[in-house]
């Protein structure tokens, strides 16, 4: 029987007879790799986890879209000296042209810019005016496309109608509010965020 210079019998039968497993000082590489791909798996899932809990990217593009349509709006009207309207409905919008000489609201017809733009699926709005919640349609229907009665109005002289927009998913606390004074001031603000 061979001995090693470090004391260990070379012998694996006389090591198995005392309870002794030769090489059984470590993890297979089998082993490992299955860890490292649990490891991954879990933290695949935390960080897509955050990235749904946490500051919601579409909420924010929205109510930065409908912002920026707004302000453009309203720098337009001044220059051209028309109006404006934006006409809501839960979770989509029109903008519409008003026309002195038939005392009307007209479609952009043409402007793809100003046409009807639909949320993204669930993304919803709210809508009030003068603190006062506005009830809106589901969608919009013929008659409504037809006979338009916008509910923000934006004026030639740059002023608009004083508004509060409400962009929210499903039934989370988390949302984006745009809130327009009478003079054009556009203020978006999140509410439900933990600062993620």
């Amino acid at each position: 029987m061979l001995i090693l210079g470090i004391g260990i019998s070379t012998n694996l039968r006389a090591l198995k007879d005392k309870g002794v497993r030769p090489y059984s000082s470590g993890f297979s590489l089998i082993e490992l790799l299955v860890v490292i791909t649990i490891i991954g798996v879990f933290s695949g899932a935390a960080v897509l986890s955050l990235d749904i809990l946490g500051n919601d990217r579409d909420l924010e593009r929205e109510a930065f879209r409908l912002s920026s349509m707004t302000e453009l709006l309203s720098q337009e009207s001044v220059m051209e000296g028309r109006d404006y309207g934006i006409l809501f409905s839960e979770n989509s919008y029109r903008f519409y042209i008003y026309d002195y000489r038939q005392l009307i609201w007209l479609d952009p017809i043409g402007d793809n810019f100003l046409s009807e733009y639909k949320l993204q699926e669930p993304i919803s709005m709210e809508l009030f005016l003068e603190d006062q919640e506005v009830v809106l349609e589901p969608d919009f229907n013929q008659e409504i496309i037809a006979n338009p009665e916008p509910q923000v109005i934006i004026y030639g002289s740059g002023e608009l109608t004083p508004f509060k927009t409400i962009f929210s998913r499903g039934s989370n606390n988390e949302s984006f509010t745009i809130t327009a004074e009478i003079n054009g001031t556009l203020v978006i603000s999140e509410q439900g965020y933990d600062g993620f």
